[in-house]
């Protein structure tokens, strides 16, 4: 069944360029770009009880160390804060083109991996808010996380709002760019990383580039061989994932035996239904792996809670192993306001978002729904645990560090974007001035202002009672 966004890409992409280009212009009359800068909170805003409501579907005693962790800083409460954020940009001004979004495009959810050929790519990460909705949206709330970042790392308000605009600006030309190239052109761009750090060669000191190398060396060692060392030992002649509680607890410390078990073969079952997900070939690839044990893992800020497993497969002997990640998909923060995602569960949502946005994903990136243990429907996505992931330490990062990484960030958004909205509506809209991000500069100082404020409700309310923590983990 065709989705109306769908149907209306189809139509957009069949107008001229020039009419496309009609259009974006129009768009300015309903949206200003001057527009882009209002933010109005709603007067009986809040924070906490939005942030709370979804707790009722996570796993009730990792609930403490996700505000736990949210409390770290105001960068790490803006991260396990989509759904607050969510909801103040539902009546933000909006051109009214769409896009796949992320729905959580903060600084912390881009970074390396593995492509399929095996080079080393930067792209966007994390995709368990994704949904087609306004492209503007993903756009704040990227700036609003360097702005917050970048007061966390003590900079000042010049600094500050030069990496917001570097990010920005960067989105706007480079749409600009897209607009003007093929679809095949725009399907095909990826940011190699090799080719990154020559261009950040020229404009990073050398200091920053010893740093930048260490990172990218580091990430290309993060692969199943180096998780089976780090992650598991032989135990009684069986290879077993270590106990590193709360964080990593393996199955048999969850529950009884017989429990344990039973979600062992559960898993087992989620595995073949989750194959038929993917190619043929990569199917082939699967088939020639066993599971043989499984943990549960918490995982990052906004995911702490949902469930996650960590999937210790081997393959033609002890030193052949593959480490995937079955998580828990659940409804976007999005949804409530862009509407329903056209698929028929969750796990669907996200590897359709995240596949349609990166420029090369994992090969064995797939989904399945399951009925669990406790006769409940859930949904999945399963990828590779590892892979030459890596991440930009955002804490601590200098003012100029900020600023070239922003920009990176705002290429690889832009990119993505383009993929499945109409660029050449968008890019006409945006123009050739600055004024675009400037006023997305101005909303992201403002909703700085208001993060601060909504952290240290989150304060409060631990203080009241109202929310328990665990620290430090």
């Amino acid at each position: 069944m065709t989705s109306p966004e769908q149907t209306a890409n189809r139509r957009a992409a069949h107008l001229s360029p020039a009419e496309r280009a009609r259009l974006g212009k129009e768009a300015r009359r309903i949206a200003p770009l001057d527009s882009h800068a209002e933010l109005s909170p709603a007067v009986k805003r809040d924070p906490v009880t939005t942030m709370t409501a979804d707790d009722a579907a996570r796993v009730p005693e990792l609930l403490p160390i996700r505000y736990g962790r949210m409390l770290v800083s105001p960068f790490t409460f803006y991260r396990g804060a989509a759904s607050v954020m969510a909801a103040d940009l539902a009546p933000t001004p909006v051109s009214g083109f769409r896009a796949q979004t992320c729905g959580d495009a903060h600084l912390s959810n881009f970074g390396f991996f593995a492509s399929a050929e095996r080079a080393l790519v930067f792209d966007i990460n994390d995709f368990d808010e994704t949904l087609p909705g306004p492209w503007e949206w993903d756009v704040k709330r990227l700036a609003t996380s360097i702005a917050v970042a970048s007061r966390a790392n003590g900079h000042n308000a010049k600094q500050s709002r030069r990496a917001v605009l570097s990010a920005a600006a960067t989105y706007r030309t480079v749409l600009r760019d897209f607009a003007k190239q093929t679809n095949l052109q725009v399907w095909y761009a990826q940011l190699d990383v090799d080719h990154l750090l020559d261009r950040l060669s020229s404009t990073l000191s050398t200091e920053q580039m010893r740093n930048t190398r260490t990172m990218v060396d580091k990430a290309r060692t993060r692969n199943s061989a180096q998780a089976l060392a780090k992650l598991s030992a032989v135990v009684d002649g069986e290879r077993r994932i270590v106990a590193t509680p709360p964080v990593v607890v393996p199955v048999e410390d969850l529950m009884p035996d017989a429990s344990a078990n039973q979600l062992f073969d559960a898993m087992q079952e989620l595995l073949e239904g989750y194959s038929r997900s993917l190619s043929p070939d990569r199917r082939l690839l699967l088939g020639q792996y066993r599971l043989v044990h499984m943990a549960r893992k918490v995982v990052g800020v906004g995911s702490v809670g949902t469930r996650s497993w960590v999937l210790l497969m081997i393959g033609r002997d002890d030193a052949d192993p593959l480490f995937l990640q079955a998580k828990e998909a659940g409804a976007s923060v999005l949804e409530e306001y862009v509407g329903a995602s056209e698929f028929e569960h969750h796990g669907e949502r996200v590897v359709a978002g995240q596949r349609t946005m990166q420029a090369s994903g994992d090969i064995f990136l797939g989904t399945r729904r399951v009925n669990g243990i406790d006769g409940k429907d859930r949904d999945f996505y399963v990828r590779q645990l590892r892979d030459w992931k890596g991440s930009v330490e955002v804490e601590g990062i200098r003012s100029s560090g900020l600023v070239t990484y922003a920009s990176i960030c705002g290429w690889t958004l832009a990119r993505a974007h383009a993929r499945s909205g109409d660029r050449v509506a968008i890019a006409s809209y945006l123009g050739s001035s600055d004024r675009f991000e400037n006023a997305v500069a101005d909303f992201a100082e403002a909703y700085a202002d208001l993060n601060d404020q909504d952290f240290r409700l989150l304060k409060q309310a631990v203080r009241d009672g109202l929310i328990k923590v665990q620290k430090g983990i």
